[in-house]
């Protein structure tokens, strides 16, 4: 058998989500918030297909930004115990370390945002942001660039929840994408294991890659999508063996990815200015670039960790009783395997892992909704996440005394 023919427009949405390198509800008390027009534009966003409400909203979007531009600056939990013992009691060093910034707004619903691969969590919601800061501050963990501790991202997971529970005393939702919903799904196992209930107000999944069968399957000699193409030689290899010519190849393949999709110009302008589409661009193809061989090696390695999951292991159940949002593309096949078992068991055996859980599929627009597509396919995904937001209730974390 040969590869299937895919294009690399096909893979638009995981080539920026999936790369290796290179009205909200108020609390009783609380005045009514301003009127915004967000909510009759998702309405009308899922019945249109890039028509005149969508440059409105970017018009809308883009003038508030412009009011208050994006601004995520460095943050630090005033404490960081799990943190500090990974750094302490092992020989992970900072250098593995994810950067964690903020942007804080005022809201009782903070969100934590994990990304895929590639790009970091600040571009992975890059148009999404807006809406999310309307119901709170939000978290971005980026990926370290010369290396990677999945042990070490966990514990800063643990600092960061702890914080917003007891300092803050409110419930985040947990917002993955991607490799990111997938290290989401790790933190939730490790901490029923270890018999911790972090107080969450929901958690999110977009297209989750939680284990390498999601991608290729063990058996899988030719992988029929242009990602497996590129990840095969690299899950082949044993660990410390890979040769740098394999990391550079995928390098050039996903920059390609990247930059087929950004050629659709037309689509773009319905989603973005000129300006927010230099800046994504610059800042995707750095990202590409500037992971270097270990930073590279050591994602693939955590991808590897990531166990199967499975409502038929005899692992801790559920990984939590918050609600959850699981959404897929409807054309996921250009990144995830036919038998992705994340897939299946999500699919299957939803309210195992989260008992109050919803799984839809993503469609609609003038293309596909591609793996992960939060960017090219940002009207689509909107009302699921407006939705899935708006019926959140927010319960206040009582504070230790």
């Amino acid at each position: 058998m040969g590869y299937a023919k895919v294009s690399p427009t096909q893979h638009l949405g995981d080539a920026a989500a999936l790369i290796l390198p290179p009205p909200a509800l108020r609390p009783r008390g609380k005045t009514m918030p301003a009127l915004t027009l967000s909510p009759a534009l998702s309405v009308l966003a899922a019945f249109t297909r890039f028509t005149p409400p969508q440059p409105l909203h970017t018009f809308l979007r883009t003038t508030g930004y412009k009011i208050r531009p994006p601004r995520p600056l460095p943050y630090s939990p005033l404490q960081s115990p799990a943190r500090d013992a990974i750094l302490t009691h092992t020989a992970t060093g900072p250098h593995r370390l994810a950067t964690l910034l903020c942007e804080k707004r005022p809201g009782p619903v903070p969100t934590i945002v994990l990304g895929g691969f590639v790009p970091d969590a600040t571009e992975q919601v890059f148009l999404i942001r807006g809406f999310l800061l309307k119901h709170g501050s939000v978290y971005y963990l980026n990926y370290p660039r010369t290396g990677f501790s999945l042990d070490l991202l966990c514990a800063q997971l643990d600092d960061l929840v702890e914080e917003i529970n007891t300092l803050h005393g409110q419930r985040p939702v947990l917002f993955g994408v991607s490799f990111g919903a997938g290290l989401m799904l790790e933190w939730l196992r490790r901490g029923r294991v270890a018999g911790r209930s972090p107080a969450l107000a929901g958690t999110v999944l977009i297209s989750p890659v939680a284990c390498t069968e999601d991608i290729v399957a063990p058996d899988e000699v030719k992988p029929s999508t242009l990602l497996g193409r590129a990840l095969k030689p690299l899950l082949d290899t044993e660990a410390g063996q890979v040769a740098p010519g394999i990391i550079e190849k995928s390098r050039v393949i996903f920059t390609k990815m990247f930059e087929a999709g950004a050629q659709n110009k037309a689509s773009l302008r319905a989603l973005m200015t000129g300006d927010e589409l230099r800046h994504l661009h610059t800042h995707v193809i750095q990202a590409i670039q500037s992971v270097d061989f270990a930073g590279a090696c050591e994602r693939l390695a955590a991808l590897r960790q990531l166990p199967t999951l499975s409502a038929w292991d005899g692992g801790p159940r559920p990984l939590s009783s918050a609600p959850a949002l699981i959404l897929y593309a409807e054309k996921e096949g250009a990144v995830l395997h036919e038998r992705s078992p994340t897939r299946a068991a999500l699919g299957t055996t939803l309210s195992a892992f989260f008992p109050q859980g919803t799984h839809r599929i993503v469609s609609g627009g003038k293309s596909p909704v591609q793996h992960a597509s939060l960017i090219f396919h940002y009207f689509q995904f909107l009302p699921h996440i407006t939705a899935f937001y708006r019926g959140l209730k927010t319960h206040p974390v009582h504070r230790a005394a």
